[in-house]
Parts: C-alpha cells; sequence; structure tokens
C-alpha cells in the first residue's frame, strides 16, 4: 500500500538553496542546468524518505539540508564562504511545530562539524533529557562548545580544510581586492589545518589538499553576484508537524564573530502551531419544528416557583444567534514553517519570519491580490476564515515587500534588504507550500499539489 494514501494528512516539501542578485547574465545556462539537477535530485531522496511509514518532518528536513551543506555548489557546510580571516564558521538552526521541549535550537560560530544541521537536530531531541544531553536548558550555543558536543554526540567532526573550495576562495579575494593563483589557495588552506610552518610547504599526504567538489568552471560573475546562498527545508509530515530546517556559511567576507539571521530564532527561522475556536450557527435537530416546545408541567411549575420570570414556554432556537439557529464551537488546529534566505542583517532588523508567522496567525482576511508563489497564490480570501501564510510571506519578503523597504536608499547597492522566504502552511488537515522573494532569483524546489517536483530560479520559469 502506498503509505501516503494511507495517511489522512498528505506530505509535503520545499527545498532552497539561496537567493540574491541572480541574473539570467550571471547565471549562464550551464550552472543553471547544475542547481537544477543538484535541487531535484536532493528534493527527490527527501521526499521518498518522508513518504516512508513513520517518517518525521524532523528527519526529513534535517537530512535534505544535511545533503545540501556536503554539496559545494551552496553556501553551508562544504563550500561555505570565508570570513575577513580566512575561516568558516558555520550557523544552523531547526524548529518543529510540536513534539518537543525546546521546540526549536540555534547554532552559531561552528568550526568543525560537518554537517551542523545534525548537530542542530541532536541538540533539539536532546533537550527530552533532564540535562538536555549536556546543551542544558539552552535553545543557542557557539563556538568551540558546539563542536564539542558533536564529537560527544557521535556526529562527524572534520578537519578546517573540509569546508574549502576554491570558488568561494576566489570570491574572497575578489571581495577583498586581492589577486591569487593557485599556489596561495593550496598554501593557505594547508594552514587552515596546521597553523603556519617554516617550511611553508603543502602536504599531499595528509588529505588536506583534495579535489574540491566545486563548480569552477561554470562561469559565474563575482563581481555582479556573491552568495547569500543560505539553505533550507521546510517539511509537513503525516501527523501535521511541520519543521524547518536552515543552514548557512553566512556572508561573504564577514567578519568573525558575526552572528546572522540563521541561528537566530524569529529572524531566519520560525514553526508554530495553534488552535483557534470559531463559533457558528449549528444545523437544527427538527427545522420542521418553528413553535416553542411546551415544557412538562411539573417542571414548569419548578422554574416558575424559583425563577417568575420563566415562561413554561422553551424556545427551540438559541437566543445568542442572530440566525435564530443554536450555535456551535469548533477548535481548527493550524501550523505554520518557514525558512529564510537572503541578507541576515536586514531579517535580524525585521524578525522578518517570526513576522510572517504573527501576520499569520493573528490578522484575519486577505486579499486575492497576492503576487507571490507557492501552491496557495491563487487562493481568495473566501477559501480561509484566517490570513493566509502566503499573503503574509509576500508582505514580507515579495517584491516591494517590508524587508525591501527596510533597505531605504540602500536598496540595490549593497545587497541590503534582499531575499526570500520559503514555507508550509497546514490548515484544515491538509498542507499548502508557500514562498515568495524580492530579489532577482532564488534557487528552490517543490513537490506540487499534483506530486510532482517542480524547481525555479527566476519568476517567470518553473522545470520539472
Amino acid at each position: 500500500m502506498d503509505p501516503e494514501k494511507s495517511s489522512k494528512i498528505k506530505p509535503r516539501i520545499i527545498i532552497h538553496g539561496g537567493a540574491g542578485n541572480i541574473t539570467r547574465k550571471n547565471l549562464p545556462s550551464k550552472a543553471y542546468a547544475k542547481y537544477r539537477h543538484a535541487l531535484l535530485g536532493i528534493l527527490d531522496e527527501a521526499y521518498t524518505k518522508l513518504r516512508l511509514p513513520g517518517a518525521t518532518a524532523l528527519d526529513v528536513a534535517a537530512h535534505a539540508v544535511s545533503l545540501l551543506e556536503n554539496n559545494g555548489l551552496f553556501n553551508s557546510g562544504h563550500g561555505a564562504v570565508f570570513t575577513t580571516e580566512e575561516t568558516h564558521e558555520l550557523e544552523a538552526s531547526i524548529m518543529v511545530s510540536k513534539g518537543y521541549r525546546k521546540r526549536g535550537v540555534g547554532i552559531m560560530n561552528v568550526t568543525r562539524a560537518k554537517n551542523p544541521i545534525m548537530v542542530a537536530r541532536e541538540m533539539l531531541i536532546k533537550g527530552e533529557e533532564d540535562d538536555g544531553g549536556g546543551a542544558q536548558g539552552h535553545v543557542q550555543l557557539q563556538g568551540p562548545v558546539v563542536d564539542r558536543l558533536a564529537e560527544e554526540w557521535g556526529l562527524e567532526i572534520v578537519k578546517p580544510s573540509y569546508f574549502w573550495t576554491r570558488k568561494r576562495w576566489d570570491e574572497h579575494r575578489r571581495g577583498m581586492g586581492r589577486e591569487d593563483d593557485n599556489g596561495t589557495y593550496q598554501r593557505h588552506r594547508w594552514r587552515a589545518d596546521h597553523g603556519h610552518d617554516k617550511s611553508d610547504q603543502v602536504s599531499r599526504s595528509d588529505g588536506g589538499i583534495e579535489n574540491d567538489l566545486t563548480i569552477d568552471d561554470l562561469g559565474w560573475d563575482g563581481e555582479e553576484y556573491l552568495p547569500q546562498g543560505t539553505v533550507g527545508a521546510v517539511v509537513l509530515d503525516s501527523s501535521g508537524t511541520v519543521c524547518c530546517a536552515t543552514s548557512t556559511g553566512g556572508l561573504t567576507n564577514k567578519l568573525p564573530g558575526r552572528i546572522g539571521d540563521t541561528p537566530s530564532l524569529g529572524a531566519g527561522f520560525f514553526a508554530e502551531e495553534w488552535t483557534s475556536i470559531h463559533t457558528m450557527p449549528a444545523p437544527c435537530l427538527n427545522p420542521s419544528l418553528s413553535l416553542p416546545v411546551r415544557l412538562p408541567t411539573s417542571l414548569s411549575t419548578l422554574l416558575a416557583d424559583c425563577l417568575p420570570s420563566v415562561s413554561g414556554f422553551l424556545p427551540l432556537r438559541s437566543p445568542n444567534s442572530a440566525s435564530g439557529k443554536p450555535l456551535r464551537t469548533i477548535h481548527k488546529t493550524r501550523a505554520v514553517a518557514m525558512s529564510g534566505t537572503g541578507n541576515g542583517d536586514s531579517f535580524l532588523r525585521l524578525s522578518a519570519v517570526r513576522t510572517a508567522a504573527a501576520m499569520a496567525r493573528f490578522k484575519s482576511g486577505g486579499s486575492s491580490d497576492s503576487s507571490g508563489g507557492g501552491d496557495s497564490s491563487n487562493m481568495s480570501a473566501s477559501d480561509f476564515e484566517h490570513f493566509p501564510l502566503q499573503y503574509a510571506v509576500t508582505s514580507v519578503a515579495g517584491p516591494n515587500g517590508m524587508l525591501q523597504q527596510s533597505a531605504e536608499d540602500r536598496w540595490h547597492k549593497t545587497g541590503e534588504g534582499e531575499g526570500g522566504i520559503i514555507g508550509i502552511e497546514f490548515a484544515d488537515g491538509k498542507g499548502a507550500v508557500v514562498y515568495d522573494y524580492n530579489c532577482g532569483g532564488m534557487f528552490h524546489a517543490w513537490i506540487d499539489d499534483g506530486g510532482k517536483a517542480r524547481f525555479q530560479v527566476f519568476r517567470d520559469r518553473v522545470d520539472v
């Protein structure tokens, strides 16, 4: 039996690989094809895992992001961008709508864990233990303690050189106004593991220098584009739990110690579930009865003795309902999860993703003129008794949204305000994929309502 058909809730997934000043000029067809192949391949593997019996949103989202971290095309894990000091300081986060005490965690300044997203996942899970598995009750940790916990938890630890790729090195050197050659790259990479040595020789026997899984031949124009390539995944599982997982190397040539939106709760990621209470007229049990119902004589007499104003007749319809029909109370559960990518400082200033979640939760109604993407972009307000998540995402991350406006006159000059958000909304027993972005493009892929894989970078083109 198809596991997906055996569940009342249809699992959903969407992933992203970064957003920014991506144009057809600086993303040639060869590079486009490689990104498409990578994202669709990762999406297929993750979706296959999601459809297995007992699959959880937490496990699938973390797995999808770990695959993105392992791919040198993206700015996370292997292929992360450099700081000004030629180091890597990685960040990751994960959050679920329900089921765990901590619900969401963020880690930062990671330098040795191969897959930061797996450290975040483990930190969330171990939060169920009395001592938090060594992380206590903390939901944010940074630096050497994160690498130490990763090793204690049995996760893979690598040398600093693992994160190096020639492509990111060239972007770093250009950004710093420095020329480079292959010998310089090899010497500096070796030093990342061994420090400065009097002989200043490159050792080729210790695994420090190896073939990069990079995109050296793809023809990027680094003067026009520097990565804001945070990766992420948002997943809905068959239990109705949504999870967002996000990972990044940060901004190209950031200062050491800089903390972005990716590990900051509410800025670059958020997930939550809530129940709302609605009252509505209940169907009449016997609509043919339009007259009052007479109470039995004994009960009528008793009520009259105690409450003289009460007559011997009881109205059939509730007087509290303007329509004359009895009211019934309905409890509706709703959940959202989102992951952001782009200029992290702008996301931080706005608490961007939590702002979108709050709009969806507390703002009522909606409008049908949303220009955003996602499977719910064609929904009208009549489809919802609440403010659709798609409209909230567009209001924050879409064209002329809050992120863009926050850049003011710096828009399109510094990269400030640029970015996008992906997400999933769960309501009325089904999930809807949403996304929007305000910049040239956003690498993202998702499974649509019909179960087909979709890939998109530019707003006017969707591929399978």
